[in-house]
C-alpha cells in the first residue's frame, strides 16, 4: 500500500473506533465488571454453579472487549506516529514494518467490530441448535448428519461445550433429527447467522447409478434461557411423557427410561431430551428448550409484523436456502444472503464457517 492510503485508512478506522467505543458505553461496561467481581468474591458465589458461570463468562467477555478497544486505540496511534516519521525520512525497512503492523491491526479491528455487532441482549447466551433433514430420505438424512459434524467441529475449535439433547438415527444412515446445546460466551450471537435451509449438491454415495443429487436440511437456532426471561407456562398446557431413548443413538444418548417428551398444547411445540440419566434433569432441559422456542416465536412474529409493514414478503420455503454446498461438478460453498464464497468445501465441512458468520453479521449493520 502507498503511505497516503495507510494514513487515510488509519484516520477512518480511528473515527470508527471512537464511534464503536461510544456505542459500547465503556464506562457502564467497567461498572458491570466491578459489580461482577464483587459478586465473585462473595461467600457462596459457587452455590449456584450455572449462575456463577454466567457471571464469569459475562465478566471475561466484557474484559476482552475493553482490552481489545484499548489495544486497538494504542496500535492505531503507534502506526500513525510511524507514518508521520516516514513522511520526514523514508526508510524501506520501516515501511515493511508499518505495512505488517497495519495488516495485523486491521484484522484485530475486524474482530472487534464483529464483537460490537453482537449487541442483542441474548447474543451472549448459549445456543440450542436443531437439525432436520428435508425430503429425500437417506441422502437428506446423511446431509443433516454432515451438518451436525460441521457445527460440532466449529464449537470444539472454539473451546465450546457440546451436549446432545436429542438424537434420532436415520433409517439407513444419517439422522432424522437432532437437538444440541452449545455452551460458551456469545455462542447464540454467532450461530444465529446459521438459521435457515442449507442445500447440498453432490454425487450421492447411496445412488448406485452415480447420479448427482440435491438435498436440503434445515437449521434452527435459539438462545438458551434458564431464568433470565419471564415466560409463564401453565402445567395444564403441557402434555409430558417419559420413555426410553428411541433409536440406536450410538454414543449420543443414554439407554435408561429417563427420556422426556414435552408438548405445549396451545402452540403444538414439541421438545424432547434424552441426554441425562435423570427424568428431573431431562424435564428441566425440556422446559428451558420450550421457553427458548416460545421466545423465538415471539421474535419471529414481531419481525413478521415489521416486514409486513415494510412490504417485505420474502418467502420462507424449502427453496429459499441461505447457503449452498456444491461438491460436484465443482467445489464451492456460497452464502446467498451475503455473496461470501469459499472454494475449499472440505475445510468448511471441518467447521471453518467463521467467514460466513462474520459476513452475515456485517450485513446486518
Amino acid at each position: 500500500m502507498e503511505l497516503y492510503e495507510i494514513k487515510q485508512s488509519l484516520e477512518t478506522s480511528s473515527t470508527k473506533l471512537i464511534q464503536l467505543g461510544d456505542s459500547l458505553d465503556l464506562a457502564n461496561k467497567k461498572e458491570i465488571v466491578a459489580k461482577n467481581e464483587e459478586k465473585m468474591a462473595e461467600e457462596g458465589f459457587w452455590n449456584d454453579p450455572k449462575a456463577a458461570q454466567v457471571v464469569i463468562q459475562e465478566t471475561n467477555g466484557i474484559k476482552e472487549l475493553i482490552s481489545l478497544y484499548s489495544s486497538l486505540k494504542a496500535q492505531l496511534l503507534s502506526i500513525d506516529e510511524s507514518v508521520e516519521e516516514m513522511k520526514k525520512t523514508y526508510d524501506e525497512e520501516l515501511m515493511m514494518v508499518i505495512e505488517e503492523e497495519y495488516v495485523d491491526t486491521m484484522k484485530q479491528f475486524e474482530d472487534f467490530e464483529i464483537k460490537v455487532l453482537l449487541s442483542h441482549p441474548y447474543d451472549k447466551n448459549n445456543a440450542i441448535l436443531e437439525l432436520h433433514p428435508g425430503a429425500g430420505g437417506t441422502e437428506s438424512q446423511d446431509w443433516a448428519q454432515m451438518l451436525f459434524r460441521m457445527y460440532s467441529r466449529w464449537a470444539e475449535d472454539k473451546g465450546y461445550k457440546v451436549t446432545v439433547l436429542d438424537y434420532q438415527d436415520g433409517d439407513e444412515a444419517g439422522m432424522k433429527s437432532c437437538s444440541i446445546l452449545i455452551e460458551g460466551y456469545m455462542v447464540y450471537g454467532y450461530l444465529k447467522a446459521e438459521k435457515g435451509v442449507h442445500r447440498l449438491v453432490r454425487i450421492s454415495p447411496f445412488d448406485s447409478s452415480g447420479r448427482r443429487h440435491t438435498s436440503f436440511a434445515s437449521v434452527d437456532v435459539m438462545p438458551q434461557f434458564n431464568n433470565e426471561i419471564e415466560i409463564t407456562i401453565d402445567e395444564k398446557d403441557l402434555d409430558i411423557t417419559t420413555m426410553r431413548a428411541s433409536g440406536a443413538g450410538g454414543q449420543h444418548v443414554n439407554k435408561t427410561d429417563s427420556a422426556v417428551r414435552m408438548v405445549h398444547k396451545p402452540t403444538g411445540i414439541t421438545v424432547t431430551c434424552q441426554t441425562e440419566r435423570s427424568q428431573i434433569q431431562n424435564r428441566e432441559h425440556c422446559l428451558n428448550m420450550l421457553k427458548s422456542k416460545l421466545y423465538q416465536r415471539m421474535i419471529e412474529e414481531q419481525e413478521a409484523r415489521v416486514n409486513a409493514m415494510k412490504g417485505d414478503h420474502k418467502a420462507i420455503e424449502w427453496g429459499s436456502q441461505i447457503r449452498s454446498y456444491v461438491f460436484c461438478p465443482y467445489t464451492l460453498v456460497k452464502d446467498h444472503r451475503t455473496g461470501v464464497e469459499i472454494g475449499n468445501v472440505s475445510s468448511v465441512m471441518d467447521g471453518n464457517i467463521d467467514e460466513f458468520i462474520f459476513g452475515y453479521l456485517k450485513s446486518q449493520i
